[in-house]
């Protein structure tokens, strides 16, 4: 009797788990018919949220193969990896120094220095490399007293040297790493040699009178000169990159399909007359080449002279944007925050940058708001359509902003539109998809706010033509052109659309992206 009762319980038991089977089956299936029920982007939007649940690295398949559009924010030299450089400096025959660790480009061997030794014996030296991409990036760094991450990071530029030979193997590089994730615009920026400049510019002095300062400049052959060198740097750099990816044959690298604008970088750490000279050189080099689409302020905001003479700089850009109204400037303002430097430095260097400045786009603006009227500020800057430039790991990194100590939200909620990128991919150790994780995990965005942040990257690039969205405030840049309604992820516009697609520079990088787009949520 026991033995039946037990037979009949393992019968009941196996009834039991074909039933949980089945259930299990039948949910399965509805939620598999459920989501082939819903639009390919929402299909997309439920894999986003999946992967967020899954965690970062689930975050970082996903998001590498997403379409990003632009990286707007990128210094060439500070994109490059630091196993470039030494393969470089091998090439070169330089030697290095083991302390300090760096470069010495100005002697190669046989013939080093006391203490300095080939470079090309570093590839035998597990050593002295692993310690030399350490100096030369911020992996392994751990901050010491005297050593800041801040500190780390710009004195990397100073060690690793820069020969531009070399330029459009770094361009082949940011562009291949930029393909591979699905990016197709970047906007590098870079700065041609302008020793001369530099040095004629300290000969005549400084003048106050902005338009008379500029029509010596002018007049200087040396002046000229330079303008001529900075645009044939450019192409240069350009036809070496195309050689080396054979862009335009049969067998062009994937990186071809990577368009590549420069701004000009202008050194913001001279005396004035030094940096009105290269400003003025950036504005004419500009004005004259088409793949120079802008120019940008740089070197570290904190510095004495970049302090001392903020106010001074916006002046010349004000000055210099009158002449040259067509010439697109983005800045790097707000790139501090609280203890770095004086409060009262705090406080008004965005708004000059976009009052006075006429910054179209502001990299960094961690400081906002310890700026005056930072709110009325916020607003202004979105009804003026100015973007900022998100560098996530660069802020945390360099200023120890992160999170909710970030402005990220407060921009985000203001309206003013906003666009992850990079910085300085190579010294630290990043990509953009990094850049699309750290956001993720960090906030509570959606699916659609990353596409936003994408198609913000490309409608704000210093690209000519006219764009494919509607302009609203707050943008949303869901809405097309009367145009082109109906046609945004075709293989190719019809009609009145591809009249304008062929015009614009801008829409035809609009177009491939939302082609892109369809084809990425197409995969899920």
């Amino acid at each position: 009797m026991l033995q039946e009762s037990s037979s009949l319980t393992r019968a009941q038991f196996v009834r039991y788990l074909l039933f949980l089977t089945m259930l299990v089956l039948a949910a399965s299936f509805s939620r598999a018919a459920f989501a082939q029920s819903l639009s390919p982007q929402a299909r997309a939007a439920l894999a986003f949220r999946q992967a967020r649940q899954e965690g970062p690295p689930a975050l970082y398949a996903f998001f590498y193969r997403m379409p990003k559009g632009a990286d707007l924010h990128v210094h060439l030299t500070g994109a490059v990896y630091a196993e470039t450089w030494i393969q470089e400096a091998s090439l070169d025959n330089d030697c290095v120094s083991a302390a300090p660790l760096r470069f010495d480009s100005a002697h190669h061997a046989p013939a080093c220095p006391a203490g300095e030794t080939p470079a090309a014996g570093v590839l035998s030296d597990q050593s002295l490399y692993d310690a030399l991409i350490d100096a030369f990036s911020m992996r392994a760094f751990v901050p010491s007293a005297g050593d800041s991450a801040h500190d780390h990071f710009f004195g990397a530029f100073g060690r690793f040297g820069d020969d531009d030979r070399f330029d459009g193997q770094w361009i082949d590089e940011v562009a291949a790493n930029a393909a591979a994730q699905n990016e197709q615009y970047l906007e590098l920026m870079d700065t041609p040699d302008f020793s001369g400049v530099k040095a004629e510019a300290g000969k005549i002095g400084w003048d106050p009178d902005l338009a008379r300062f500029r029509q010596k400049l002018l007049a200087d052959p040396v002046f000229r000169d330079g303008v001529a060198g900075s645009r044939q740097a450019f192409d240069t750099a350009l036809a070496r990159r195309n050689r080396m990816e054979h862009c335009g044959q049969p067998h062009a690298a994937p990186a071809c399909q990577v368009t590549v604008r420069f701004l000009y970088q202008v050194l913001r750490g001279y005396p004035p007359p030094q940096v009105f000279a290269q400003t003025l050189l950036g504005f004419e080099v500009a004005s004259q080449d088409p793949d120079v689409v802008g120019i940008n302020y740089v070197m570290p905001e904190d510095g004495y002279i970049a302090l001392r003479d903020y106010s001074l700089q916006m002046h010349m850009l004000d000055y210099l944007h009158s002449v040259y109204p067509r010439v697109h400037i983005s800045l790097h303002a707000g790139e501090l925050a609280p203890g770095m430097v004086a409060p009262k430095n705090l406080t008004f260097h965005i708004r000059e940058a976009v009052e006075v400045g006429h910054a179209e786009r502001i990299g960094h603006g961690v400081d906002i708001m310890y700026e005056n009227h930072p709110w009325q500020l916020m607003k202004e800057m979105a009804a003026r359509h100015t973007m900022v430039e998100i560098n996530l790991t660069s802020n945390a990194v360099i200023l120890g902003i992160s999170g909710n100590e970030h402005p990220f939200m407060l921009y985000r909620k203001m309206g003013v539109p906003l666009a992850l990128s990079t910085d300085d991919e190579g010294v630290a150790r990043i990509d953009l998809t990094h850049e699309y994780v750290r956001a993720a995990d960090t906030y509570p965005l959606t699916w659609l706010d990353f596409k936003l942040m994408a198609r913000t990257s490309i409608d704000h690039a210093f690209l000519p033509g006219a764009g494919l969205w509607q302009r609203f405030t707050p943008e949303h840049l869901d809405t097309p052109v009367p145009a082109c309604r109906g046609q945004l992820g075709n293989a190719q516009p019809a009609g009145a659309c591809a009249a304008l697609v062929r015009s614009s520079q801008k829409a035809q990088q609009e177009w491939d992206l939302e082609r892109r787009f369809r084809l990425f949520e197409a995969s899920f």
